[in-house]
């Protein structure tokens, strides 16, 4: 693998944009970002100029409502072609694709993937699902794998996808689920045999695949301090190394309220949360989760991500800029190795994030400064 790739460069706290692809928010506010390509575009420069490592959109089919053919939340650019145009409108910006695996043939993942690291010039990356709503696999009429399975489906399109990569020869695949004869892939990777891989594994199944097979493990974080944070971070980190030899990257995906102040924040946080929530898509978005989680809609980890989801999935961050970069400061300190984030207005939240926190970071030595090599 590439060693030049962006998410291993010299910064020791990585920084990108999570679910620009979509609406990332359930909320009804008029300064919602809507995924036309023009304001997708915007966000990607102004993250790739700024020296954001990471554009990480999501792989979703539907949004979270049935029956609401024109809700927002189905508008999703689909993840591959999202990730193509974007390394041709970038230049020093990883670019990630999404994909829920059983959707859609490993080869042609590999080819895809392939493809969109030699138009990047090495830069690409692969977000890797095993999948989680129900809803959007009866679009396919395809089966959703209980959850055990489901990893090991995973693990073995993964290892398919990586024979590909590395083979010199036409070779044949004869597993419980592919079945290949004579396949090759060609061109292979601009970065060699392999590109890094993201996995968010929050089950112990989930973390053990991630430890096993991926460069950066998608955590959510959980606790209100930089030990409880270290904690799980560390716990990440010490099963790859222990169990499987490894180093492991573990990033963390935060939506974003930032404004000049920290009261300013809270009430914009406070207007987004008790004026303007999308109260039908929360109530789908729940059920759905606790379904497929197998645990009571008014257990505390479902209260607690009805109170937050408005904003998107991940611990928000609220405040000002200072606020924001202390918190910042305090999970590299915790061992994080990077975060990507939302905002309900990507371009706004962008630009005040890139003039108001990337400063502080870079004065703390957790990031190189603008412009520099």
């Amino acid at each position: 693998m590439i060693s030049t790739h962006p998410i291993f460069g010299r910064n020791r706290l990585n920084l990108g944009v999570f679910c620009a692809n979509t609406i990332a928010t359930l909320t009804t506010s008029p300064d919602r970002f809507r995924p036309t390509w023009p304001e997708c575009l915007t966000v990607a420069r102004i993250a790739d100029a700024a020296g954001l490592e990471a554009l990480v959109p999501i792989a979703r089919w539907k949004g979270y409502i049935d029956d609401a053919f024109e809700h927002p939340s189905n508008e999703v650019l689909e993840p591959f072609t999202y990730a193509a145009a974007m390394a041709q409108a970038t230049t020093q910006i990883a670019v990630f694709a999404t994909t829920h695996a059983p959707t859609i043939h490993p080869l042609i993942v590999a080819k895809q993937a392939a493809t969109i690291d030699v138009i990047s010039g090495g830069r690409f990356a692969m977000n890797v699902v095993g999948g989680w709503n129900r809803r959007e696999f009866d679009m396919f009429g395809i089966e959703l794998l209980g959850h055990e399975e489901r990893y090991a489906y995973l693990t073995e399109w993964l290892n398919v996808i990586r024979q590909l990569w590395s083979s010199d020869r036409e070779i044949d695949i004869d597993t419980r689920w592919f079945h290949l004869s004579k396949a090759l892939s060609l061109p292979h990777p601009a970065q060699g045999a392999s590109v890094p891989i993201m996995n968010a594994g929050f089950s112990n199944t989930g973390m053990r695949f991630a430890a096993a097979n991926s460069d950066i493990g998608l955590i959510g974080l959980m606790g209100a301090n930089e030990h409880a944070w270290a904690e799980q971070i560390a716990r990440y980190k010490t099963l790859a190394r222990d169990e499987f030899g490894k180093t492991i990257q573990v990033w963390t995906n935060m939506p974003v309220v930032i404004r000049d102040t920290d009261a300013e924040a809270a009430e914009r946080h406070r207007y987004y949360t008790e004026d303007v929530p999308d109260s039908a898509a929360i109530d789908s978005f729940i059920a759905t989760l606790a379904r497929e989680n197998k645990v009571p809609e008014d257990s505390e980890q479902m209260r607690y991500m009805r109170r937050t989801c408005v904003l998107g999935t991940g611990m928000p961050l609220i405040g000002s800029g200072e606020r924001i970069a202390t918190t910042l400061l305090s999970l590299s300190r915790a061992g994080l190795d990077g975060v990507v984030m939302s905002y309900v207005d990507f371009v706004d939240g962008l630009h005040r994030f890139c003039r108001d926190v990337l400063p502080i970071l870079a004065a703390a030595g957790v990031r190189r400064p603008y412009g520099s090599t």
